[in-house]
This record gives structure tokens, C-alpha cells and sequence, in this order.
């Protein structure tokens, strides 16, 4: 009998993410809730194990339920090698605080006919990456990189090996904070800052 993948999902949480704080908003404390709120819908996905991947991002331990590991990384391209375990894997930026868990399992999902499912980023790159591990030399992943999907899709030496499933927005720029919507469950962290009263300046 065939066992179940184990399945790990891991939020990665760059420094340079806190460029997306928008004006009167601390950007430490913006990053810190963004990837709380990531990691929050990570963790409560069901069969799944949490991990936080950190690229020069201190203090991610704060946010980190028990028992879930916290690894520092070199840079987000080290993503998928620093994970401790697993056969399937999805990495999740960390400045997708609002995407909902649907497409996550989406992507699993497309595991089951293909080696990578990339739910793409508005305006390029990736909100979240799905592999079997370990992962093929030839997919080498940068969330930012404008045309990851194409150039991923040149690189398999196959076929249908790279899906795609739906699409979301990160919040890459303090512009993009107009993109959360109000009516979406999840992302308290974030809201409750954006919603605090703020200094005139940053």
C-alpha cells in the first residue's frame, strides 16, 4: 500500500519585504504581520507541516506555534533545499498575507500530474510554489522573477510538468495594501495594524 505524501508548508519571509509598508506604518512591525498572517494559514492547513524560512528576518520565532521550525536561509532561492523534510512541498511568500488556503491545496493538488504548481503572482513572479521533493535541479525558483512560469516550463525536461493554478497578489509595493479586501477571512495581524491610528510620517 502507498503511503500518503508528508506534506510540508513553508512561509518564506525575506528582509526586503518590508519595503511594502505604507507611509505612518513601521516596516518592521509590517513584515512581522504579514508573515504572522501567511503563517497562520499555513499552519492551520490540515495534513501539512509548518515551517518558517527566514532570508535575514530576526525575531520570526515570535510568531511560530510549538514544535514548528524556524530556519535561516541565505537567500529565497535556498527555499525548497533548507527544508528539513517531506515528499511534497509548497513555499509561500510571506507578503501574500491574505491568500486563502484553496489555492494552496490547489496546488497540491497539481502535484498529482505534474513536478511543480505555480500559483502566480499579479505583475510576475509567484505567491506560491508547489514541488515534489526533492526538488529537480532544472527548477530553480525565484518568486520574482517576472516570467518564472515560462521559463520553468523551457527548462523541464517534459511536458505538462510545471502547472498553474489561480493567481493572487502580494503586497510588494505600500500601493498594493489598496488589494486586501475587507470581506476576506484571515490576515488579522495585518488589518488590525493597517487599521491603527498612525504617525504623520514613517
Amino acid at each position: 500500500m502507498t503511503q500518503p505524501p508528508t506534506r510540508v508548508a513553508a512561509v518564506l519571509v525575506a528582509a526586503a519585504m518590508a519595503d511594502a509598508a505604507p507611509p505612518g506604518v513601521d516596516p518592521a512591525e509590517f513584515l512581522l504581520a504579514m508573515a504572522e498572517d501567511t503563517y497562520e494559514m499555513v499552519a492551520g492547513l490540515e495534513l501539512v507541516r509548518p515551517v518558517i524560512l527566514s532570508a535575514g528576518v530576526p525575531g520570526l520565532e515570535e510568531i511560530a506555534w510549538p514544535g514548528t521550525p524556524v530556519i535561516s536561509i541565505g537567500s529565497p532561492a535556498e527555499a525548497f533545499a533548507a527544508l528539513p523534510y517531506g515528499t511534497e512541498a509548497v513555499v509561500v511568500s510571506g507578503d501574500a498575507p491574505d491568500l486563502p488556503p484553496l489555492l494552496v491545496g490547489k496546488l497540491f493538488r497539481e502535484l498529482g500530474r505534474a513536478r511543480l504548481a505555480v500559483c502566480p503572482a499579479e505583475g510576475g513572479g509567484a505567491a506560491a510554489v508547489a514541488a515534489r521533493l526533492p526538488l529537480p535541479e532544472w527548477a530553480g525558483v525565484d518568486f520574482d522573477e517576472p516570467d518564472l512560469v515560462v521559463r520553468l516550463r523551457r527548462r523541464a525536461p517534459g511536458p505538462r510538468m510545471v502547472a498553474t493554478g489561480p493567481g493572487w497578489h502580494r503586497l510588494r509595493r505600500p500601493a498594493d495594501v489598496a488589494r486586501l479586501d475587507p470581506g476576506l477571512e484571515g490576515w488579522d495581524s495585518t488589518r488590525a495594524l493597517l487599521s491603527a491610528p498612525r504617525s504623520a510620517s514613517r
